[in-house]
């Protein structure tokens, strides 16, 4: 508070809608504006915009000079109505069908909901044409995950997420039955190949983490609000990586056969990316990428079409692969020639 200036004395439920009638009025206020407002601490504060949002406010946070703001969504509980253009309702069941890895999901079922709301109040005529935009667009899924285990548990991680509450999570690991417990303060959810994955700064570990929402087993919601930093980008978190892993980048250089060479040149794997092609009509693919394992799954799905060039770590491990590989089905067939000359 500024010297000088008399304390206001607000019960908590005077301090809440002093809080609702700042926040409706001016586009954004900080925590210590509303503190030095209502004449309470930044603590006090916290707790307040709590209660406002039990009250049914939906809260956002922004950084403007430096500071973190608060402004309501909307200035009343509900959103106000939306028109959409039948092409707009279009692209809207476009990003539906995309949505299919979302099966078993709180996310799924309000999608659901939602397109329901909108079916509901839209004249006969256009509620039966939307069944034939529904049909536009297929996509086509394979090695969807599985939620079920999750699914329980998203509810509190949506309401985290939107609201900037700390989190304490219980995770399996791949492969494993234990489960660790982490402190989490969800940042953003990424989506890739299918999967749903919580990034967000694990404080027990001290360091950015990704966690694979099917192996989340539990999720409790603490009351403790967090900032996320300033300069918080997340495709930054990714900037280097083929797929999700961030570690060294490398310089990779892979060489195609003409046969896939039309359709890899269509296709931007990484920002920055290189292409030549030489006189056989072999393309050349070179860029700076970190996450080895993705790196050798994207190159053996071309098989004999793709050859490594570079790094030279990289090339052997994608040999030792193959001539693990080409082993394993000669030892297969090995055992099979005995036991068909057995039965000879």
């Amino acid at each position: 508070m500024q010297k000088g200036k008399p304390a206001k004395k607000y019960s908590q439920a005077g301090r809440l809608h002093s809080i609702i009638r700042l926040l409706e009025a001016r586009r954004g206020m900080s925590l210590d504006d509303l503190a030095q407002e209502c004449g309470v601490d930044r603590r006090t504060i916290h707790r307040d915009l709590n209660a406002v949002e039990e009250a049914g406010y939906t809260l956002t946070s922004e950084w403007q000079d430096g500071k973190k703001v608060y402004g309501f969504l909307t200035k009343s509980r509900n959103i106000p109505p939306i028109t959409f253009t039948l092409t707009q309702l279009m692209s809207l069941y476009l990003l539906r069908s995309q949505g299919g890895h979302l099966a078993g999901t709180p996310f799924q079922r309000e999608i659901d909901d939602l397109f329901r709301t909108i079916t509901s109040v839209l004249p006969d005529r256009y509620a039966a044409h939307l069944e034939r935009i529904a049909r536009v667009s297929l996509p086509i899924l394979h090695g969807a995950r599985d939620y079920s285990a999750a699914a329980a548990h998203v509810e509190g991680l949506q309401r985290a997420l939107l609201h900037q509450y700390r989190i304490r999570l219980i995770y399996a690991k791949q492969g494993r039955e234990a489960t660790e417990e982490y402190e989490v303060d969800p940042y953003t959810l990424v989506f890739h190949k299918g999967g749903i994955y919580l990034l967000g700064y694990a404080h027990n570990r001290k360091a950015m983490r990704l966690f694979a929402l099917e192996r989340v087993r539990g999720v409790e919601v603490t009351r403790q609000r967090f900032e996320i930093p300033s300069g918080y980008e997340p495709e930054s978190h990714f900037s280097t990586a083929f797929g999700l892993v961030s570690d060294t980048p490398m310089k990779v250089v892979v060489r195609f056969s003409p046969e896939v060479a039309p359709s890899v040149k269509e296709r931007l794997w990484m920002p920055g990316q290189r292409l030549g092609t030489d006189r056989e009509g072999r393309l050349t693919v070179e860029f700076e990428a970190a996450g080895e394992k993705e790196l050798v799954s994207w190159i053996l799905s071309y098989g004999a079409h793709a050859e490594v060039l570079e790094p030279p770590d990289l090339r052997r491990e994608v040999k030792r692969q193959v001539r693990e590989m080409r082993e394993f089905y000669r030892s297969k067939e090995r055992k099979q020639d005995k036991v068909d000359k057995r039965h000879v």
